[in-house]
């Protein structure tokens, strides 16, 4: 890796962006790190500048660039985080000092690794760039894994898989959560892995190719035809994915349909709608697969128009329209998200902090330990999320199986203390009933209604509806109490 390459990417994304600040954040840190070598008898600045790469591959704006550059510089060297303020500003000082911190994560002892984890989710609370670095530089890690002792290269691969990829996919940041997901399954499961990359790169590659190729002259001439602008790719779900999926429903790898789709790139939301018309005419929808979310983006920003089809053959065959910001922003989150923001003169500093992060800070200041801290946020927030539609069409997301009351609660604290029942699509349901992705959620209250019922908490999932269903029956109990003996 060069620092050239990475100059080119950077004026890719931002031809007005400052150069000279890069190569002179090149300069300083090739001359701290020296001589220094790492684990695989490379310099120790190519590190930092494959750090700095996978940045300005997902359109990290260019102060989170020089970050990945400079990140192990107060840690590894002679140099301070002082010396960096003085030469790079207090905003690049910042995100180097947050990277600082969580430098304990790597390569310690598990106990030590739960601790960084409280200072890594206060360091996202303050600017989310600081994440997106500490994710870049661990999937260079994982890239290296192979230089390190087997014991360690499998604990970085359940650490990356329990907390990093995640975290990635709140974000949105599918690009680097694919990648770690697969960099880790193979380390993990390395016989699972072999089996599913032959089927891919072996079995299917040619025949997929070919179908591909057929779809696309079909579906192209009549973009052609209406004239449209478009860039087909097909796209294959990545190895851990298609080895949950396998799992998750005791399939075999060829009853997986939507292993496979077709992203079609068209230039405004208009041609993605007309888009969506034209492949309908051409081949028979499959029912229940269209789904909206440019009308009804996901909580991380995701928007895209999906539907599955019978295409040539009669294959199911899934596509995925979306403009050329939506396809960035899909593949790199939140960064695109900050990176289109910049480009309109916004200040990514003010950019929306996830509900999630603000969930995981009230777990922290609740727990009473550091295992139960970590025990809570695999339970509650991370989760596999579902989004749930409220009847405004406010889409809030929860983890998979909640209930009807888990979402009566992220509404409101009084909609949750006063629920009495619920109408799931229009159904009556019960309570306890768990929730489905896209489900549309109406709660039915009773103004008159006291408090919550304690039995809630032997289904409800959230966090936080746990922690109001304590809270409100805690205050009733003592209401009582008050009443039976004068002067508690």
């Amino acid at each position: 890796m060069t620092i050239e390459q990475i100059i080119n990417k950077v004026k890719e994304n931002d031809p007005k962006a400052d150069i000279e600040l890069l190569k002179l954040a090149y300069d300083f840190a090739n001359k701290a790190h020296g001589a220094q070598k790492r684990k695989t008898g490379e310099p120790y600045i190519q590190h930092s500048l494959h750090t700095a790469f996978v940045l300005a591959q997902i359109k990290a704006d260019l102060n989170t660039v020089i970050a990945g550059i400079l990140h192990d510089v107060p840690e590894d060297t002679e140099r301070t985080l002082e010396d960096v303020k003085k030469k790079f500003g207090n905003e690049i000082g910042f995100l180097v000092e947050g990277i600082t911190k969580l430098s304990k994560i790597k390569y310690r002892g598990v106990e030590r690794y739960r601790e960084s984890l409280r200072k890594m989710f206060l360091a996202m609370a303050k600017d989310l760039r600081v994440i997106l670095i500490k994710f870049c530089d661990r999937l260079h890690n994982l890239r290296t894994l192979d230089a390190l002792p087997e014991d360690k290269r499998l604990r970085i691969a359940r650490e990356t898989m329990e907390i990093y990829a995640p975290i990635a996919g709140i974000l949105g940041i599918w690009r680097l959560k694919w990648q770690m997901e697969d960099i880790c399954f193979k380390h993990l499961y390395p016989e699972e892995y072999k089996k599913l990359e032959y089927k891919y790169e072996v079995e299917k590659k040619v025949e997929r190719n070919k179908y591909t190729q057929k779809v696309k002259n079909i579906l192209g001439q009549k973009l052609k035809n209406e004239n449209i602008n478009f860039t087909i790719k097909g796209r294959f779900k990545h190895l851990y994915s298609i080895y949950k999926k396998i799992q998750k429903k005791e399939r075999k790898f060829d009853e997986i349909y939507d292993v496979f789709a077709l992203r079609v790139i068209v230039p405004t939301i208009q041609d993605c709608y007309k888009t969506l018309g034209i492949i309908h005419t051409l081949w028979k929808p499959k029912a229940g697969r269209i789904k909206d979310y440019i009308a009804v983006p996901k909580p991380n920003g995701y928007s895209s128009l999906h539907t599955t089809v019978f295409g040539p053959e009669n294959k199911a065959t899934e596509f995925q329209i979306r403009t050329k910001e939506m396809h960035e922003k899909s593949l790199y989150g939140i960064a695109a998200h900050w990176h289109y923001k910049q480009m309109g003169g916004s200040d990514i500093k003010q950019s929306k902090q996830p509900r999630w992060i603000q969930d995981i800070l009230n777990i922290q200041r609740e727990a009473k330990n550091t295992n139960e801290f970590i025990q809570k946020i695999k339970l509650d927030v991370f989760k596999d999320r579902i989004f749930i539609f409220s009847p405004r069409c406010d889409v809030f997301d929860l983890p998979e199986k909640s209930t009807p009351i888990d979402f009566a609660y992220a509404i409101h604290t009084e909609i949750g203390n006063k629920a009495i029942a619920a109408l799931v699509n229009n159904i009556m349901v019960s309570l306890d009933q768990p929730l489905k992705n896209g489900d549309s959620v109406e709660i039915i209250i009773d103004k008159k209604r006291k408090g919550p019922n304690r039995d809630w908490l032997k289904f409800v999932k959230t966090h936080r509806a746990k922690e109001k269903i304590n809270q409100a029956t805690k205050a009733s109990r003592l209401e009582q109490l008050k009443r039976i003996i004068p002067g508690i």
